[in-house]
């Protein structure tokens, strides 16, 4: 057959760390300040978030490693608070130092990297906080462009939840992917019992034996059919409809405990998921053991964060400058007897003890300096900090 292929529109990686993931009036700008004479004018940029979703107090900063991974090699200093930092309005997130020209064109690749994974982080640590120390598990790939399945379960994972679905996951930054079956399995056996226990034939000894109980039947009644079909060997089962055509998910899912623990299966644990969102996760966590959520995490309220000119070097002075409606000169962040303190570039803040930095330099003259933290322990941040924060449900 002849004509045009199909392809894959995802950008690779050498053109996003080239500067051709962008905007064309970036590429533009570098070519005005070059022919003026500006090639050599030095910035200090900062990244920083004038506003939050409707209902959000905080949110979660994440994405900060593609950042650097973007920056390096490029004659910038990166200062930044750490990767899972829980972040206010207006506070100074990031620093970039360097010649415009340098890294002008990576802004829209910068942004969205920080915004992506950010929204994603926070969405997933909302969650996590609202469940109350029930299981939170990430099965939203579905809603993405799948060039961003690794970022989306990177932060998703960094903001809390207890694992992801995605196979790239282990590869990416080495984390097991976690997941059930679909009801296409079902479906194609057309029997469940035989879909379950060739499930648990062939995988009971690298994952738990969760069945999926409610494709052709009453939920009650496929719960009876997994106990009958696997005994001892049923671990968990699965509801994959919360907007149930009989009833509220609630009393289903009490009916459901009643039974197996009436049938002496108390262990059996109960998992919901599909559509699942903040107000889902208030009313049943008290009766199920973990959640399964997709597009609530993935297609949350965007954390709108910007990146602005702060400062310009004009004959080796530091020029504190910004366009309106921003706060002029490049700012610090740090904690203060228990309290967040921002300051001008060259201040400290008056503490009664010594104030701790939370703005740290990462990048120096494009080569990485500090050494970067696992998801692991940047996911136990995050939950550190979420016994400090509240939620107010969506």
């Amino acid at each position: 057959m002849q004509g045009r292929r199909p392809r894959i529109y995802s950008a690779s990686k050498d053109e996003i760390k080239a500067g051709e993931a962008t905007d064309i009036y970036f590429k533009r700008t570098k070519k005005i300040l070059r022919e003026a004479g500006l090639s050599d004018l030095k910035v200090r940029m900062e990244i920083h978030a004038y506003s939050m979703p409707k209902g959000y107090e905080w949110a979660v900063f994440a994405g900060l490693e593609e950042v650097l991974a973007m920056l390096e090699g490029r004659k910038v200093n990166v200062y930044s608070v750490p990767e899972g930092t829980i972040f206010y309005k207006k506070e100074p997130l990031m620093i970039i130092e360097g010649t415009y020209e340098d890294f002008a064109e990576l802004e829209t690749a910068i942004l969205g990297a920080l915004r992506f994974s950010s929204t994603i982080a926070t969405a997933a640590a909302r969650m996590k906080k609202l469940a109350n120390g029930k299981t939170i598990l990430f099965f939203g790939l579905r809603a993405l462009h799948p060039a961003v399945y690794p970022a989306a379960d990177r932060a998703a994972y960094i903001g809390g939840a207890d694992g992801v679905s995605g196979v790239l996951a282990e590869k990416y930054f080495g984390v097991t992917p976690k997941g059930t079956m679909p009801h296409a399995l079902i479906i194609a056996f057309g029997d469940q019992t035989k879909a379950w226990k060739w499930f648990a034939d062939l995988f009971e000894k690298e994952t738990p034996v969760i069945a999926l109980v409610d494709t052709f039947n009453d939920e009650r009644v496929e719960v009876e059919m997994a106990l009958q079909t696997l005994g001892d060997r049923l671990w968990g089962v699965r509801l994959d409809t919360p907007s149930s055509r009989r009833g509220k998910m609630k009393e289903i899912v009490e009916e459901i405990r009643w039974l197996l623990n009436l049938k002496g299966y108390s262990n059996v644990k109960i998992f919901v998921s599909g559509g699942i969102g903040e107000k889902q996760i208030v009313e049943l966590r008290d009766v199920v053991d973990g959640f399964g959520v997709g597009t609530s995490i993935a297609s949350a309220p965007n954390v709108d964060l910007s990146m602005d000119i702060v400062e310009i070097n004009r004959g080796d002075r530091w020029i504190k400058i910004s366009k309106r409606g921003k706060l002029p000169g490049a700012k610090k962040l740090y904690k203060c007897n228990g309290k967040r303190v921002v300051t001008l570039w060259d201040e400290e803040p008056d503490c009664p003890s010594k104030p701790e930095p939370l703005t740290i330099k990462y990048m120096e003259n494009g080569e990485i300096i500090r050494e970067l933290p696992s998801v692991d322990d940047i996911r136990n941040y995050v939950i550190r900090q979420l016994e400090e924060v509240s939620v107010e449900v969506l």
